[in-house]
């Protein structure tokens, strides 16, 4: 049991440092968050932790190891994330400017159920090169063949809450009252500005090499 503490200690490290590093899953909740609302941002949250449970699942069956020696296996998830950000990219950019005067933190717009905000951010963590990339080699390498899949799954839970709360932290933050309407004086550059990340994330996952 000593040993399965080492592993989830060392496994926990590495992986509470590559969350809390801003990226795909951080400028998704940031602009779900500005732009939706909290419920919005949470569930988006909410999302981004449950994919985690898809990738550990083929990891843990052994499909990772076909995705880390196969060329076209990585090229199609690679291009496929890089797509959905440049669509996500272009929806940012062509969004009308936010009206200050309906701001309510705790809102999700009419327009997006919580359901959306679910699979978006589902979606955005499924398809990002760097989650496969983490459990195809960092999970396997830390985490031993030996450790029973139970105890592995333990471990994937832990980190599945871990960034739930997270990225609810982030949520919760950026729809303070203050914080948000600053973002909404900025009008439609607010939009163009997460909307040009986004499309500048979707270049770079396209260009990751495996």
């Amino acid at each position: 049991m000593h040993a399965y503490w080492v592993e989830f200690i060392g496994l926990m490290a590495v992986f509470g440092l590559a969350a809390i590093m801003p990226g795909i899953d951080f400028t998704m909740v940031l602009r779900q968050s500005i732009a939706n609302g909290r419920k919005a941002g949470i569930f988006t949250s909410l999302g981004i932790a449950s994919a985690v449970f898809v990738h550990a699942t083929y990891t843990i069956l052994g499909v990772g190891l076909i995705i880390s020696q196969s060329i076209l296996a990585f090229n199609i998830i690679r291009f496929l994330g890089a797509a959905y950000l440049l669509y996500l990219g272009i929806q940012s950019l062509r969004a009308p400017a936010p009206e200050p005067a309906k701001i309510d933190v705790g809102a999700v717009n009419a327009s997006q159920s919580i359901f959306k905000s679910f699979g978006i951010g589902f979606l955005t963590n499924l398809l990002n090169p760097k989650a496969t990339i983490f459990f195809v080699s960092v999970f396997t390498t830390l985490v031993s063949l030996s450790t029973p899949i139970h105890i592995q799954f333990g471990y994937v839970s832990v980190m599945a809450f871990v960034l739930f709360s997270w990225f609810s932290l982030v949520a919760v933050f950026f729809t303070t009252p203050k914080v948000r309407a600053g973002f909404y004086a900025m009008g439609k550059w607010f939009n163009r500005a997460t909307g040009a990340v986004l499309i500048g994330m979707a270049a770079k996952v396209a260009l990751t090499q495996r």
